[in-house]
This record gives C-alpha cells, sequence and structure tokens, in this order.
C-alpha cells in the first residue's frame, strides 16, 4: 500500500531526521539508506519496522544534517607536512599559503574518524522513527478508507447489473423457444411434442444462470465481509475476486442475448476496477 512518513529531531549539534516510503508489493521489500555508523543498528532497525508495516515496497531514509561546530572530517597533519615538505623541495621559493591549499586537496589529506553510536541517542532515533512509521500508518489508513468506499460502490454496482441481467431470463428463454420452433416449422416435419419439450428443457438447462447467480451473489457478500474484517485481508480479497470473475465469465458464455452480454461486460469492467485498487490493500 502506498504510503509516506516523515519525523525529526533536533539534537544538540545534529537534527536528524527520518522520511519512509511504500509502494505497492506482495510482501516486504525494505530498502535502508543511513549514514554508516548507524549500520550496525540495521538489523533491529528492520525488526522495528517489519513489526508496523506487514507489506509494501518501503524506503526507509534517515538522515543527520550537522547543526553545531563538531565534525567528524579533520586535517591528517603529518600527511600535509608531508606534502608540503615535498613541493617545497621542487619550488623552494612558493608561497606557504599556496603550498598549503594544495596539500589539503591531496590524497589522503583529510581523515574521517568514525564516530561511536551513543546509545541514549539512538534511543531518541528509534522514538523519532516509532513516530514516522505513526505517520506512515495514519496515511495507509486514510487511504484504506477511500478504498473502502470505492470498493462498496464497485460491487454494488456489479450487484446491480446482475439483478438487471437477470430480469432478461425469462425473455431469453422464450426468444431461444421461438427460435428453436420457427426453424422446426421451417424444415416441415413432425416432431414429437414430448420429445421435443424433454430435448428444449435439456438444452434450456446449458444456458441456465442459476447457479453462477448464486454463487457470484455469495462472493460479492464475501468480499463485503473480508473487507469489514480487522486481519490483513489483500490477498484473501484478491483470491474472492478471482471467483468472482470466473462466475461472471460463465455467465456470459450462457447468456445468448444481446442485452446480457453487455450488461455482462459492464461487469467485468466494474470487477477490473476492484483487481486494480486490491493491490493497495494491505
Amino acid at each position: 500500500m502506498t504510503g509516506f512518513g516523515k519525523a525529526s529531531l533536533q539534537l544538540p549539534t545534529k537534527k536528524i531526521t527520518v522520511e519512509i516510503k511504500s509502494l505497492n508489493s506482495k510482501g516486504l521489500d525494505l530498502n535502508t539508506r543511513m549514514p554508516s555508523v548507524f549500520r550496525e543498528m540495521e538489523l533491529g532497525l528492520r525488526n522495528q519496522i517489519s513489526q508496523r508495516l506487514e507489506r509494501g515496497k518501503v524506503d526507509f531514509s534517515l538522515y543527520v544534517e550537522v547543526t553545531g561546530e563538531e565534525t567528524t572530517s579533520k586535517i591528517n597533519v603529518p600527511i600535509v607536512k608531508g606534502y608540503i615538505n615535498q613541493m617545497k623541495a621542487v619550488i623552494p621559493n612558493a608561497d606557504e599559503t599556496e603550498l598549503m591549499k594544495m596539500a589539503v586537496r591531496m590524497p589522503d589529506a583529510l581523515k574521517t574518524e568514525r564516530d561511536e553510536i551513543d546509545e541514549n541517542e539512538w534511543k531518541q532515533i528509534q522514538t523519532v522513527i516509532d513516530e514516522a512509521l505513526e505517520n506512515i500508518a495514519n496515511f495507509r489508513k486514510d487511504e484504506g478508507a477511500s478504498l473502502e468506499k470505492e470498493f462498496q460502490l464497485r460491487i454494488s454496482n456489479i450487484n446491480n447489473l446482475m439483478t438487471e441481467a437477470v430480469s432478461y431470463d425469462a425473455e431469453r428463454i422464450e426468444t431461444v423457444k421461438t427460435r428453436l420452433r420457427t426453424a422446426l416449422d421451417e424444415l416441415k416435419i413432425n416432431v414429437d411434442e414430448n420429445r421435443f419439450e424433454q430435448e428444449l428443457i435439456f438444452y434450456l438447462e446449458k444456458y441456465d444462470i442459476t447457479e453462477e447467480k448464486v454463487r457470484l451473489g455469495n462472493h460479492l457478500n464475501y468480499f463485503l465481509e473480508t473487507l469489514n474484517g480487522t486481519e490483513a485481508n489483500g490477498r484473501k480479497l484478491g483470491f474472492i475476486t478471482q471467483e468472482m470473475g470466473r462466475e461472471i465469465n460463465t455467465m456470459g458464455s450462457k447468456s445468448n442475448h444481446t442485452e446480457m452480454q453487455k450488461l455482462v461486460v459492464m461487469m467485468k469492467d466494474e470487477l477490473e476496477k476492484i483487481k486494480e485498487q486490491v493491490l493497495n490493500v494491505l
């Protein structure tokens, strides 16, 4: 499910900012980006995130902005002096300031001292991470509420279209009977009426959509029941839509009626809209 959460913390010498973004995914695909000093905390961090976010392609970013006078980059004094002495040997009368400028740009002139993680600071950062996770969870809840309304509308539309399609059933059966009777009359042959009725019943049974109508209605109700559940139900909703699609397709193949087929196409269109959005559900 798509979402975004952000939180920040101002420490005495630095500002910590946490951003969490998520996109649709069948499982949890977590990518973390943070300063190397915090890498040893990555395993615990992943556990912290996975407890709140069950699914989604998640990008976690932790930014550190130094706001005080502290810096981890230091001048490598022996190396810089060595460069200056070497350049003096080449150009004895060179300006000292210019030599310094050149020396600090040479390889290894600066060294980065690795900070040790402050446990109290990390606890504060974890609090910020929890805040960002709470924000993205609220974002997802808001999106989920919108999706719920969308699903209810589409399910209602399918149910109404199914009811309208079934209303043509009697007309469809009479049309089939008339067409068969006309074909026999054109052949100008005598037909045993009892045998004709038996064959007609057998023929019409192949086009009966009563079972499909009942099963589709059950699937529609089950979809709404699952939607109102408290557990993660995205996968289950996906399976239900597959079953709904089977019943709609069967109704279409059996309809043998222009208006019914149009309604079946409209039902398929509504179902496709549901399938697209189900991917956003946890």
